[in-house]
């Protein structure tokens, strides 16, 4: 138990007299409700492959801030549709501006908050130990480069890399081709675990997909001019219910945060 006593002060005692206030509301901010900023965590939704570099940028915030992340990795289709249906996130973090345009369009993120962060690129992927070389046109075998199995490929009906590799094959003029021998994946990761498993020869992954797993390496590297740009854009959940949601964003758009994604070969955009 603390126990406060009083005394007359004597003239000049006024310093001693400040320290000693000092030195009660330290001890008090240790034991009152209220007075001490409990560690908060913040819930993130994140594009699949991100996972990478965000699982790091968010454990070096976590060291700095004491505070937690709690993140969910998926499409950004189904993530996006999870927060339409009331998920409660804090953040969202895009492997395309389609679906923050679409939660955009329901009021359900903050406007202020949004900001494209950063950039990546396509690639057609085997195993390893695959001697497989691939020339991307469109008069390639495709079906002979596939040996009888499948071309590995995200969702190509909504999630974001499936839908930037039938944009890359139609243009290359190889969508006919390719359509009759995918295996479509709920996203991108999953694509590049059937390749590194060996059950599918081939799969169209992200450049930084290839540095996240070294089982597989790129064969091929999709035009840019092939697809659309492939960006990462990031908001706030509308209504924002934390201010440490917002602290978290700004450290990943910050150059300490984003250090984690170009190490993993993300391009910055901002």
């Amino acid at each position: 138990m603390l126990t406060l006593s009083s005394r007359r002060r004597k003239p000049g005692d006024s310093r001693s007299g400040f320290l000693a206030i000092a030195v009660v509301a330290t001890f008090l901010s240790a034991f009152v409700p209220g007075m001490v900023t409990a560690a908060e965590t913040v819930t993130v939704f994140a594009a699949a492959s991100l996972k990478t570099a965000l699982d790091r940028a968010a454990a070096t915030w976590e060291q700095k801030t004491g505070n937690r992340t709690r993140i969910a990795y998926a499409a950004s289709s189904a993530l996006a549709r999870q927060i339409e249906h009331g998920a409660p996130a804090d953040v969202f973090l895009s492997a395309n501006a389609q679906w923050m345009d679409y939660l955009a369009g329901k009021g359900l993120i903050d406007l202020g908050s949004r900001q494209m962060l950063f950039g990546n690129r396509l690639v057609l992927v085997a195993r390893g130990q695959s001697s497989v070389t691939i020339n991307l046109t469109a008069d390639m075998d495709l079906a002979a480069a596939l040996q009888g199995g499948r071309l590995a490929v995200a969702n190509t009906m909504g999630v974001p890399a499936g839908l930037y590799a039938k944009q890359a094959l139609m243009a290359l003029g190889l969508w006919d081709q390719a359509r009759p021998h995918l295996a479509e994946t709920q996203h991108v990761r999953g694509s590049l675990a059937l390749v590194a498993r060996g059950e599918a020869p081939l799969g169209i992954v992200y450049a930084t997909d290839v540095n996240a797993e070294p089982a597989v390496r790129a064969v091929a590297t999709f035009p840019v001019a092939s697809h659309d740009p492939i960006v990462y854009p990031a908001a706030l959940i509308h209504p924002i219910r934390s201010q440490t949601a917002a602290a978290f964003l700004t450290f990943v758009a910050s150059d300490e945060g984003a250090k984690h994604f170009l190490a993993q070969g993300f391009t910055r955009l901002r």
